[in-house]
């Protein structure tokens, strides 16, 4: 969660503070009712950086509270103007889940209601009376994925500058996630197609995350052709102690060890559902195998408090929840272990989410990847992981929703599960492949080092994509105007010729 509220972490800021005496009256009346005692030091690089203008990336740890960091300033900037100016939404926020953009609509409620800025959300899921009304009379912040604002350039192109005539800025958050990827390619199209159907040169862009490796493939993301232009803020703070346990287990050859089997173990199936990413497919739960002993200890270990287990795929998602169910009941014990995944009901989801935030229960949330990134589920004391994990980034993301009251450690156990020696074992197993990557994700992350996103790919699907969609957008795709700028300018450069001669 890009914007949490750590317990005790926040109340009435000094008067000493230079970004709080910068903030607009209505800001700062809201940050006192919340009985902040200081702005987090994410909060007091950003507000003057935004305050400044330009294209900024804001870089902390889960839950250091980026989300604020970003709509102080910002809110600060647009109030003066939003009485009696162009009509149109003055804060364009994009992020890649819907989950994530009605966790975030809860979270800012309050802030833009004592600010009396609109706040919409606009998906797939929201009524469309609600959208309706949005378009009617665009205005204050709009919380959107790239696919709705994809959608409401092709269907309402018209529309477009009375929408988006009057952005002060664009939020991305969890940029990480759209860095080098075909969804990136398309957002960065997308926030340059908004830009010149409003006759705009530049809209500030502020981008979020908490897992960015390569600050300067992050810059280049944010702005095309202009890193440099890209103002970097990134905060130390909140670096709680790591309590750490890996934990390995045998178990017994199966049916079908050998190269054939090693090979399915290792390799990734998609799991697409979507914020879910494949992670390498591992042998479903029995209790003849490792996997028996090591959901003893899950139990034993997470009873009576509140964690996150990731379980890898969806199936064995629902046989590990299934199973520490079973302990429970075994035990007379109410259960606290509930599934997380794609597959299941929203209303299923947030019931678990809601539980984990707001009800003082002991709960543990055994998800895919669904959790990893910034929903909001409050305090965990633990985050558990079976099997090594897709990455040193994902692991990043995940610890961070440990430790985040003061003072409390972050606790990680990972579960590692191999075959058992014998003379029918593949040589690749026997050199316990899961358990090193394991240690060696543990020993990357403490280094701070993050996977760099794969750039340089040509994206030519995105590419088509993008000119159909213009033309949609436009009813024509022609030349670039004399003076005039191409709505795909800097996004598909080593392609650009072959655009050009198309249209």
């Amino acid at each position: 969660m890009t914007g949490a509220r750590a317990p005790g972490a926040h109340v009435v800021p000094d008067a000493a503070s230079t970004a709080f005496e910068a903030l607009a009256e209505p800001v700062r009346r809201w940050i006192w009712r919340q009985g902040w005692t200081a702005l987090r030091e994410v909060q007091e690089m950003a507000v003057p950086a935004i305050l400044a203008g330009g294209d900024v990336i804001l870089s902390a740890r889960t839950a250091a509270g980026k989300t604020e960091a970003a709509f102080l300033p910002l809110l600060t900037r647009v109030l003066p103007r939003l009485d009696g100016g162009r009509p149109g939404f003055a804060i364009l926020y994009v992020c890649p889940l819907k989950a994530l953009i009605n966790d975030q609509h809860r979270r800012l409620e309050g802030l833009l209601q004592a600010c009396d800025v609109p706040l919409h959300r606009w998906h797939g899921d929201v009524p469309a009376d609600a959208k309706r009304k949005a378009r009617e009379r665009p205005q204050g912040v709009v919380l959107i994925t790239p696919e709705s604002l994809e959608a409401t350039l092709v269907r309402r192109g018209p529309d477009a500058a009375r929408l988006f005539g009057a952005l002060d800025a664009v939020v991305v958050d969890e940029l990480h996630a759209f860095v080098g990827t075909e969804r990136g390619r398309q957002l960065q199209s997308l926030l340059t197609r908004v830009e010149v159907a409003c006759g705009r040169d530049h809209v500030d862009r502020v981008g979020l995350s908490a897992t960015l490796g390569d600050m300067r493939l992050a810059r280049e993301a944010l702005r095309p052709g202009a890193p440099d232009s890209v103002r970097l803020v990134e905060s130390r703070e909140g670096g709680a102690d790591l309590l750490l346990q890996v934990r390995g287990y045998e178990r017994p050859p199966r049916n079908g060890t050998g190269s054939e089997a090693a090979d399915a173990r290792r390799e990734g199936a998609p799991d697409a559902d979507g914020p879910e990413r494949a992670e390498p497919v591992k042998p479903a739960p029995d209790a003849n195998g490792a996997d028996e002993p090591i959901a003893s200890h899950l139990f034993e270990v997470l009873r009576g408090r509140r964690n996150l287990l990731f379980a890898g795929s969806r199936q064995r998602v629902e046989v590990y929840a299934d199973r520490l169910r079973a302990l429970a009941e075994d035990a007379r014990l109410p259960n606290e272990f509930f599934a997380h995944h794609g597959n299941l009901a929203r209303a299923e989801r947030e019931a678990v989410e809601t539980r984990l935030r707001e009800d003082g229960r002991p709960t543990t949330a055994v998800a895919t990847t669904t959790l990893e990134l910034g929903i909001d589920i409050g305090d965990v004391e633990s985050v558990a992981q079976i099997g090594p994990g897709p990455s040193v980034s994902s692991l990043r993301q995940r610890l961070g929703r440990s430790g985040r009251r003061p003072g409390m450690p972050s606790v990680l156990r990972i579960y590692v599960a191999e075959e058992a020696a014998g003379p029918t074992l593949h040589p690749a197993d026997r050199l316990r492949l899961d358990l090193v990557q394991a240690v060696a994700t543990v020993d990357l992350l403490l280094e701070r080092w993050c996977e760099p996103p794969r750039v340089g790919g040509l994206h030519l699907s995105t590419l088509t994509h993008q000119v159909l969609a213009l033309v949609a957008q436009t009813g024509a795709c022609g030349r670039t105007p004399p003076g005039g700028r191409s709505a795909g300018a800097g996004r598909f450069e080593t392609s650009r010729a072959t655009c050009s001669s198309s249209c």
